[in-house]
């Protein structure tokens, strides 16, 4: 008998592949584990994402390329929280990650010592949080 699994699941609309490769590049301890294509005569775009796996930080994510646009897109009601042990480490996720719009600016908000919380340019959330 295998084991259930929870797993974060992002869709992307054409970006996935973008995506893993600037969080894996960002993320200490992060990787593009595999990726599944779409080939000639599927009916996604070829070359486009199936499904992926990756880690960010060791937590295992999955990731797909959806060619259906649909009326939704990622919420900040859902999204990835990342603890730094150093300012330095802070400031450089938060500068790679963010696109300079905040939904909680860089700061002490009592709960942290510095915490940010803002979407990229993908439309994911994160809440960045220094230890």
């Amino acid at each position: 008998m295998s084991e259930t699994t929870v797993t974060p699941f992002l869709m992307f609309e054409g970006r996935a592949e973008e995506a893993m490769q600037l969080y894996v590049s960002t993320i200490p301890n992060s990787q593009i584990l595999d990726v599944k294509r779409y080939g000639p005569g599927a009916p996604g775009p070829e070359g486009s994402v199936i499904l992926a796996r990756f880690s960010l930080g060791g937590q295992s994510i999955l990731c797909s390329d959806s060619y259906v646009h649909h009326a939704f897109t990622f919420t900040p009601s859902s999204s990835l929280f990342v603890t730094c042990a150093s300012e330095d480490e802070f400031e450089r996720i938060t500068d790679a990650l963010s696109t300079g719009a905040y939904l909680m600016p860089k700061g002490n908000y009592g709960f942290s010592r510095k915490f940010a919380w803002f979407n990229d340019r993908f439309g994911v959330s994160w809440q960045v949080n220094l230890e």
